[in-house]
């Protein structure tokens, strides 16, 4: 198939929504398909460039700080893809998809959509994350102004296609996992020297406030072992001076930093304990590739946020906003080490049904029951 992912920033791959864009472009290559983007940045053989949206300061700050860049609608650009494509696939309700999407109805092109942007992932930026009126009010805007035009729709959970069904979304609902990279695999290496002597606990993802590191710094704080543990938050965002304040409370200085997926491969394999406090998420590859790597998650067992799904026993959850149970948690990790490296093997195995590959297959079926129906119309 011909295919055209619309995605505002594709090259810069620091948002989980682009890096997953990213592998699901090279994937789908890898199977056989031809794959472009529209997208900001340079001109390219696999990219219609559109210009980069240009906001006032203080706006333009909290979209960046979010590892997000907005792009401005072609026509011009919508027509010439829309000319090659068998399929054109939006990977989120921006002003540039909107647009985009009446040019593909108006061709005639078949056209489906995934569900990345949690409404949570814009109200708490807000400082409104916890306002169920205001969540409910993004999730009505993204349906009536986009999402209720498709007639297939990939969600990455069924936590959040219960979300829509919930919110009178319309389309057929494709639960299909983002899928885990090959290269996310089960291993071990030794330490470096600045995680040796150490209980290394990461969390890898944006210092936003759905994200709640603060949990873990906290829970870390309260922990018996305390002095034992260093926490590494991989990752970037507007938070991050907060949490470096918050963090001084810590007996052994905390690690904040953004790390490029080979980096953050080789911390996988050599860190002790993975844990994820979000609020609110879709799905969480970074906990997904944690598992894989060989890493016991610890997880924050919120309604909002699909990752639960994934502990297999009451040893991986604690309530969330609890940090006394986390550090409770992650002091039974400490002391169990054998239970650990058992459980550990397990949760590797356990990440196999999660596949790059057999996501890639069940979404290729989606794109071709768009082309199929609109053929029929």
């Amino acid at each position: 198939m011909k295919i055209v992912l619309v995605i505002d920033q594709f090259d810069d791959a620091n948002n989980g929504t682009t890096i997953s864009a990213r592998r699901f472009a090279a994937a789908l290559k890898a199977h056989g398909n031809e794959v472009r983007v529209i997208a900001i940045g340079k001109p390219a053989d696999y990219k219609y460039a559109v210009r980069q949206m240009r906001f006032f300061p203080v706006v333009e700050h909290l979209i960046t700080s979010q590892g997000m860049r907005l792009a401005i609608p072609n026509r011009h650009v919508f027509e010439k893809a829309a000319a090659w494509a068998d399929v054109v696939h939006f990977m989120m309700p921006s002003p540039l998809a909107i647009m985009g999407l009446r040019h593909v109805e108006r061709l005639g092109i078949p056209h489906t959509a995934a569900f990345h942007c949690q409404p949570e992932n814009i109200t708490f930026t807000l400082h409104l994350g916890n306002s169920k009126r205001m969540n409910d009010f993004v999730y009505n805007r993204f349906r009536d102004t986009f999402f209720n035009r498709f007639t297939h729709i990939h969600c990455p959970s069924n936590m959040i296609a219960g979300q829509l069904r919930e919110h009178g979304y319309t389309a057929r609902l494709h639960v299909i996992s983002n899928g885990i990279s090959p290269e996310y695999f089960y291993g071990k290496r030794p330490k470096e020297d600045w995680l040796e002597g150490y209980f290394n606990v990461l969390m890898v993802g944006r210092y936003a406030g759905e994200k709640r590191q603060d949990e873990l710094i906290e829970a870390c704080a309260k922990s018996r072992h305390a002095k034992d543990i260093q926490v590494i938050l991989a990752g970037k965002g507007p938070l991050e001076k907060k949490y470096r304040r918050l963090a001084e409370k810590l007996p052994n200085p905390i690690v904040m930093q953004f790390y490029e997926p080979s980096r953050l491969i080789e911390i996988l394999h050599m860190a002790d304990l993975y844990v994820h406090t979000s609020d609110a998420e879709i799905e969480a590859m970074s906990c997904m590739e944690a598992f894989a790597c060989g890493l016991v998650p610890v997880i924050a067992d919120s309604p909002r946020s699909a990752t639960p799904q994934f502990a297999l026993d009451g040893r991986s959850l604690f309530p969330a906003g609890n940090t006394g149970a986390l550090a409770e948690r992650i002091d039974y990790w400490i002391e169990h080490p054998e239970e650990r490296r058992e459980m550990e093997r397990r949760y590797a195995e356990h990440a196999k049904q999660y596949a790059l590959e057999r996501s890639i297959e069940q979404t290729e079926d989606m794109f071709r029951l768009a082309i199929q129906e609109q053929r029929k119309r």
